[in-house]
């Protein structure tokens, strides 16, 4: 139900129970305060489950990406979808250790692809905190512009729209 990608680098695949102890020591760290965190290790478990119950619901949803030599689990990405947002959202967290490598970029233009090929989700927006500089260059680097300034549940975020395929070439 859940597809994988590969990149040249990555593997996106559906988020496994073995993939816990790096989620929760992300959202331990105060990294994750921009993608709801810091959370203890069942709140991490929960949002893991939350992320995972998206594919059934919505038909889409996040990835975690793997590095295909080292199978290490570098980050996640995908699209994002809880109820009271906006609209679809192309995510993206790298993991602790994996910044700064070309990770983000490969794994959210590889999700960003494979959504609007095959869940017809082109054009999607990311929603960045104002104060998430490497999320704004990622996104930036992505081709996404700023739109406007959105309220997410008493937030502030930036709302940057993805370039379609049209609009690309």
């Amino acid at each position: 139900m859940i597809p994988t990608i590969e990149t040249k680098r990555l593997r996106l695949r559906a988020a496994q129970a073995r993939d816990l102890d790096v989620v929760a020591e992300f959202f331990a760290d105060e990294r994750s305060r921009f993608v709801g965190g810091p959370k203890d290790r069942f709140d991490s478990w929960r949002s893991m489950c939350a992320a995972l119950g998206q594919w059934p619901l919505r038909g889409y949803g996040l990835w975690h990406a793997e590095d295909i030599t080292t199978g290490a689990v570098v980050g996640c990405t995908g699209i994002f979808h809880p109820d009271g947002w906006p609209e679809p959202e192309l995510g993206y967290h790298l993991f602790n250790g994996f910044e700064r490598q070309g990770y983000g970029f490969e794994m959210a233009q590889a999700a960003r692809e494979y959504a609007c090929t095959h869940f017809g989700l082109c054009g999607v927006i990311s929603l960045i905190q104002p104060a998430n500089i490497s999320s704004i260059r990622l996104a930036e680097k992505l081709g996404a512009r700023y739109e406007k300034d959105v309220n997410i549940f008493g937030i502030t975020c930036h709302q940057y729209r993805h370039p379609t395929p049209e609009a690309a070439t």
